[in-house]
């Protein structure tokens, strides 16, 4: 049975499920209805900084991890380290990686990662940056890496498909 969160993290709760329109339903002190209140958050406008502050305080190492990762897509690069630095050093890791990735694909869009650089870097790189990297460049010579040396082979068939479509 899950306990009700502390004062501080119950009080940040429902400061948020007043900005998402939800004050009063649910106790919080169970991690699905957490979730689904930091689900809300993610959708609304102006709620972030709400967020940050029940994530800061979230006992739940794992869902806190969850949410970070979900937010590092919407905010801008210069908040990411922000975000992952909220989280415990037990379940920092992926979400560190996420933000260095999301990183990469945006210096891919921007065109200002080589196709040299893509060379030395991607065996480093994940299978999800390896794919989305595909969609994030039009550099015909970065897609031709990618075609070459992705890890797998649904990774270097994209890249060879959007060689051909561009």
């Amino acid at each position: 049975m899950a306990a009700d969160p502390s004062p501080a993290m119950g009080e940040a709760l429902r400061h948020l499920a007043r900005a998402v329109g939800r004050p009063g339903d649910a106790s919080f002190a169970d991690g699905h209805d957490r979730w689904s209140l930091y689900r809300a958050a993610l959708d609304t406008p102006g709620a972030l900084p709400l967020l940050f502050e029940a994530v800061s305080l979230e006992p739940d190492g794992p869902l806190a991890s969850g949410v970070v990762g979900e937010v590092l897509e919407r905010v801008a690069e210069d908040e990411r380290e922000r975000w992952v630095g909220i989280l415990p050093p037990t379940v920092r890791d992926f979400s560190a990686r996420r933000a260095r990735d999301l990183g990469v694909l945006e210096s891919l869009q921007r065109g200002t990662m080589s196709a040299d650089s893509v060379a030395e870097l991607i065996d480093e790189w994940s299978d999800w940056l390896q794919g989305r990297a595909v969609r994030a460049t039009a550099d015909q010579d970065v897609l031709r890496v990618v075609s070459r040396r992705g890890r797998t082979k649904r990774i270097r068939q994209a890249a060879a498909n959007a060689l051909r479509q561009r």
